[in-house]
């Protein structure tokens, strides 16, 4: 195993992402602590990390409400004694030109996006600085770093999270606090199921590609440290 003993908190592990990478993380030996707004879904999820020989803690989460994420880290610390990792994959899309879109989709987008991220990052500061290592892994979207025409919003917010996730990785590193970007291509989720008129989804990502990834950052030696990996579908992005 290549995380035994370790604590992971994952936002966003309802579905998708989030929860792909905590189902890789309890293989790996990681007690996971799941967070999401669905306590029905972290419930099914939690189940399968324990069908795996996993521990999971389920903790139900308003990533965009400071004391609901002070709330996930009390948890987290009270249960396990520490918090070793940290993987926010929570997030909320919609795509189309800026001239139709809409207020309300740009406040969900930049709240849950990039206020979530600032909030659950900022949250396992303190415990991680004490034990003078952690690794925080934020998903983020090759939308961040080019230009896609329906994406205006959605690459608004990434790129927020992109440029914390880099100043926060340089203030972390005395601490011994690992901070890395993964910026994944198009990724079969449920998050298409509401979107018009999607790019062929057979050809996206799995989100178990993802997952993959984030093990690999999360498990390097203490001596290294990956911070910014992009990953997308084999035919590119779609």
């Amino acid at each position: 195993m290549k995380l035994p003993g370790q604590v992971a908190v994952v936002t966003g592990a309802g579905r998708g992402i989030g929860k792909a990478v905590a189902l890789a993380f309890a293989r790996e030996g990681a007690a996971v602590v799941l967070a999401s707004r669905t306590g029905s879904e972290l419930d099914a999820v939690a189940a399968e990390a324990r069908g795996v020989g996993g521990r999971a803690l389920v903790v139900p989460t308003d990533v965009t409400q400071e004391p609901s994420v002070a709330r996930l880290v009390d948890r987290t610390l009270a249960k396990f004694g520490r918090l070793d990792i940290l993987i926010t994959a929570a997030g909320a899309a919609a795509f189309g030109p800026v001239a139709d879109s809409k207020l309300e989709e740009w406040e969900q987008m930049m709240g849950v996006n990039l206020k979530g991220v600032y909030l659950t990052c900022r949250a396992v500061l303190a415990p991680m600085i004490r034990q003078r290592r952690g690794t925080i892994i934020n998903v983020v979207s090759v939308a961040a770093r080019r230009p896609i025409a329906g994406c205006a919003v959605y690459a608004a917010s990434k790129h927020g999270v992109l440029g914390f996730t880099r100043v926060l990785a340089e203030e972390m590193r005395a601490h011994g606090v690992r901070v890395g970007a993964i910026c994944p291509g198009a990724v079969n989720t449920p998050l298409w199921d509401s979107i018009p008129n999607p790019p062929d989804r057979a050809r996206m990502l799995a989100p178990e590609d993802v997952a993959a990834a984030a093990v690999l950052m999360a498990s390097l030696p203490a001596r290294a440290s990956l911070e910014d990996l992009t990953i997308l579908p084999a035919g590119g992005i779609l």
